[in-house]
């Protein structure tokens, strides 16, 4: 009888143990091990080649490799990207990638350094697939909220939160639309509200153009999310890019945009609209080439603006762009001259300033006082492309405005008026409640500007590469003239001094009111730093708990023997981000507790960190101004340029006296791995040494802000003008909100200042990984966010606050998303737990549910056992005889790694003498 079925019949044999390939386990092995050696050598390529081979031939080695395989990787990466191989260290992060695909640590790790090199639409994407592997995954979560920021800017929640302005867009297009214009752009489209209103309106065909992937790539989910997929075409371009019949068949007779900055021009709206005119749109209905058909014409929205301005008199913005002060921590300042920001109109300004920077005058501490009235600068027809095209050819229009209220001159505060159409408008004047702020244009120069009714400002404006720019060139009093810029020859304008002689004299007196023997350069620093320079308070304190520590080191020095070179010099280090005086005033103090005996540079050797020339320049004047020898003050970086040197321990076993570590960033939030920094400079101080600060109190309080709730989502749950925008765009929104001035902030505090939390930098011991404290409240309302800001201990009599008047801190704020309802005398309990690198505040009403409050920033958060740190950065940190080191945890592979930390003061000790 046949086989019912072709099919071999299955025989059951005994399983064969697969043959080991000992010549294969023998490389498998070498490499390994030599994988380790190299690693422990720091030669981290080799290192990383050999264990690409490794785990290519021996995939089972995984788990037990991953460790130190990452810690390879990252180590590479750094010397990578040091070298400027940037292909190369892609290549080494794909090549991980395709070995541990699901790693969440390894795909953060690739997504920071996609985002530092500006690739942030990338690296959005790489920390959005971390946290889906991983949603409590700490740093991949900061690292999408940082990056949220700047692909989402703050900005876009305003504008749709803006009900005025957005219902004003609306009428426009309707009107537009209504009226024949039936094919449709919009040019930047954001969200693609704009152009749903058109759609809405009844236009027959609309276009959006994005340049922004995430933006592009949202605006594709609003509109199908609005079911107008099929109806709106969205392209991810520039529009300058777009041609016809490539990228939509015709022209067309409507472009809706909103590219416009705090300057009106900063977003390039002209050359976006004279490409548009020549490309993209119908001829104009007044143009020559237009046909009969107004329905066939094209035309713009916004169709024109009108700039305005005014002379301010506001100490906030004058601390932030001149130098204020003669004098700071003991040093005299007018060695240098001139130090003014990078934010000028002037003459001789060159490309590395920026013609106006912006504020909202509204909101800027210590307020503004008005010194002439409102003038009207420039007007704009975005409906005539003539006028577009000879915009930045435009003579310079010269305006004389009478000044009506005595005080100081410091800047032409700048807003605008955009029409829409001719019936509809939207203003940003200061008084305005507008999502936009104002273009300030900082008066700059070495004196204060002090001027008095009657007096006249001789005001320049112009529109130079397509920016608007305004300056003020002179001030003209009893017929004498002043002059504010630095263009020499000829009249001023305006003045009587073409018809008066004595006024020509004035005029050149006045020029040649300088110091011949004062520097001829003016110096720049960022508006930052200056305010930091004009920040008295902060250097006197610095001044004097430096002066504590050296003097009580001294003393200690005091039974020591004297070499022929004198005294053991004490070293300070100050590893300040940006320009910093503190080394200087190191120096200097120590010239005053040398008394006389000491030879040479004094007591104190001073190294600063400061790495721009300029800066170095700076402190060379100051120093020789304040008569600080040449050896007393070094620069860090200049001794560090052979790393294996810097490994090494000086033999005669020096340590730092003082290490000046910069805590909190500008924005108001700590500086990222502080503590870790901070451990390992106590490993570099002699004894009775000190890392300035000493401690840090971070301190908050719960208030109700609108504002913080309008700036950090889109509220409400209505419709944005009938659209389903806010489930797309709320998903970029971040719980901190940064570079707040609580001083002026629109909101009703709720309880008094509490103590949030404390970190010590000198003693680990004393921190703690979490606290719960209770906080009464004041007065009846919604917790809309807590703001905090932190009190920097010198010692333990001197410190200073990120909250004052004096500060170049500014604040932050934890923003609730859903507000908490209090009443007075109830009691919120607040728990602040620090967990890697994410704070979390948990705030209860004791008969309510939590809400949960989430800070997830590594600069807020600092990580008090390094030993369980994830990414394995430094397990345990000992001082041998010749080097410092530390022993980072490898998953299995015994590894030593010679102190090579991201601050070069954490790797160096001071230089032999």
């Amino acid at each position: 009888m046949p086989n019912a079925t072709t099919r071999p019949k299955r025989s059951r044999r005994s399983r064969r143990a697969p043959r080991e390939d000992s010549a294969r386990n023998e490389l498998v092995s070498r490499s390994l091990e030599s994988a380790q050696q190299c690693l422990y050598n720091q030669d981290y390529g080799t290192a990383y080649v050999h264990y690409l081979l490794v785990l290519n031939l021996e995939p089972l080695l995984k788990d037990f490799t991953k460790e130190s395989f990452r810690f390879t990787l990252f180590k590479w990466a750094e010397e990578l990207d040091s070298l400027g191989r940037i292909q190369d260290l892609f290549d080494c992060y794909e090549q991980a990638l395709e070995l541990f695909p699901v790693d969440e640590v390894i795909l953060n790790s690739m997504g920071e350094h996609l985002f530092r090199m500006g690739f942030r639409d990338e690296a959005a994407g790489h920390f959005h697939k971390a946290l889906k592997l991983r949603p409590d995954f700490p740093e991949a979560k900061e690292n999408f909220y940082r990056v949220a920021n700047w692909l989402v800017e703050r900005w876009h929640f305003l504008m749709l939160n803006d009900r005025g302005r957005n219902y004003k867009y609306q009428l426009a297009i309707q009107k537009a639309v209504r009226g024949g214009c039936s094919t449709v752009l919009d040019i930047g489209a954001g969200t693609g509200i704009l152009g749903m209103c058109a759609k809405k309106a009844g236009a027959a065909e609309v276009y959006a153009c994005e340049l922004s992937k995430t933006m592009y790539e949202l605006a594709c989910e609003v509109v199908a999310a609005n079911d107008m997929e099929g109806s709106i075409k969205i392209l991810h371009m520039k529009s300058l890019e777009m041609e016809i019949p490539k990228d939509i068949p015709k022209r067309v007779s409507l472009v809706v945009t909103e590219t416009v900055d705090a300057g009106l021009f900063g977003e390039g709206i002209i050359e976006t609209l004279i490409h548009a005119w020549n490309h993209l749109l119908l001829p104009p209905q007044n143009s020559q080439d237009s046909p009969t058909s107004p329905s066939e014409t094209g035309r713009v929205i916004p169709a024109g603006a009108t700039v305005f301005g005014m002379a301010v008199q506001c100490q906030e913005i004058r601390r932030h762009h001149r130098l204020c002060v003669s004098a700071v921590g003991g040093l005299a300042l007018d060695a240098v001259g001139e130090i003014h920001s990078p934010v000028s109109c002037s003459a001789d300004a060159d490309d590395s300033t920026e013609p106006y920077t912006t504020e909202r005058l509204s909101r800027l501490p210590g307020g503004y006082t008005p010194l002439t009235s409102p003038f009207r600068a420039l007007d704009i027809d975005f409906n005539d492309p003539q006028e577009l095209e000879g915009l930045c050819s435009r003579e310079v229009s010269r305006l004389s405005l009478t000044v009506t209220q005595e005080g100081v001159l410091d800047a032409l505060a700048v807003w605008f008026q955009l029409h829409l159409d001719e019936e509809n408008s939207l203003s940003t004047a200061p008084q305005e409640k507008t999502c936009w702020e104002q273009a300030i244009y900082p008066i700059q120069g070495p004196q204060d500007c002090a001027v008095k009714p009657g007096d006249r400002l001789l005001v320049e404006v112009s529109c130079k590469d397509a920016y608007l720019r305004l300056c003020c060139v002179a001030v003209v009093r009893d017929g004498c003239v002043l002059r504010l810029d630095s263009w020499e020859g000829g009249d001023v304008w305006g003045s009587d001094s073409a018809s008066n002689p004595e006024v020509e004299l004035c005029s050149a007196l006045a020029g040649l009111q300088t110091d011949p023997e004062g520097p001829l350069e003016a110096f720049m620093l960022e508006c930052s730093e200056l305010a930091l320079l004009n920040n008295t308070h902060y250097h006197q304190n610095f001044q004097a708990a430096m002066n504590k520590l050296l003097t009580r080191l001294k003393e200690t020095r005091s039974g020591s023997p004297v070499t022929a070179e004198g005294s053991e010099p004490l070293y300070v280090l100050d590893v300040s981000e940006g320009f910093s005086l503190i080394s200087l005033i190191a120096a200097q103090l120590g010239l005053h507790l040398a008394d006389g005996s000491e030879s040479g540079c004094g007591l104190v050797r001073a190294y600063s960190s400061v790495e721009k020339e300029q800066h170095q320049t700076i402190l060379r004047l100051l120093a020789q101004g304040n008569g600080v020898p040449v050896g007393a003050l070094e620069f860090w970086l200049n001794h560090v340029e052979d790393d294996s040197a810097v490994l090494q321990r000086p033999t005669t076993e020096k340590l730092w006296s003082a290490i000046v570590l910069d805590c909190v960033e500008t924005c108001g939030l700590l500086r990222q791995k502080l503590m870790e920094k901070a451990t390992l400079a106590r490993c570099l101080l002699e004894d009775g040494g000190r890392i300035f600060p000493e401690r840090i109190v971070i301190y908050g309080l719960l208030v109700e802000s609108d504002m913080l709730l309008q700036e950090s989502a889109v509220q409400g749950r209505e419709p944005t003008l009938g659209f389903n925008i806010a489930p797309f765009i709320n998903q970029f929104t971040v719980p901190i909100h940064v570079f707040l001035d609580l001083s002026t902030l629109e909101c009703t505090y709720l309880s008094e200042p509490a103590e949030l939390f404390t970190l010590d930098l000198m003693n680990t011991h004393n921190n703690y990984p979490a606290r719960e404290i209770m906080v009464r409240v004041t007065a009846s309302g919604r917790v809309t966010a807590i703001p905090f800001w932190y009190q920097i201990h010198l010692d333990e009599e001197w410190s200073v606050s990120t909250f004052s008047q004096e500060s170049h801190w500014k604040q932050a704020a934890v923003v609730l998303q859903d507000p908490l309802c209090v009443t007075a005398g109830d009691t919120v309990r607040l728990t602040i737990q620090l967990h890697k690198s994410s704070l979390s505040i948990n705030a209860t009403k004791e008969e309510d549910g939590p809400v949960a409050m989430e800070a997830s920033r590594a600069e807020d958060v600092v990580a008090m056992d390094t030993a369980k740190q994830e990414g394995a950065a430094v397990a345990a940190v000992k001082v041998e005889s010749s080097t410092l080191t530390y022993s980072p945890t490898t998953g299995g592979a015994a590894v030593t790694d010679s102190c090579r930390l991201e601050g070069f003061f954490m790797n160096s000790m001071p230089p032999n003498t």
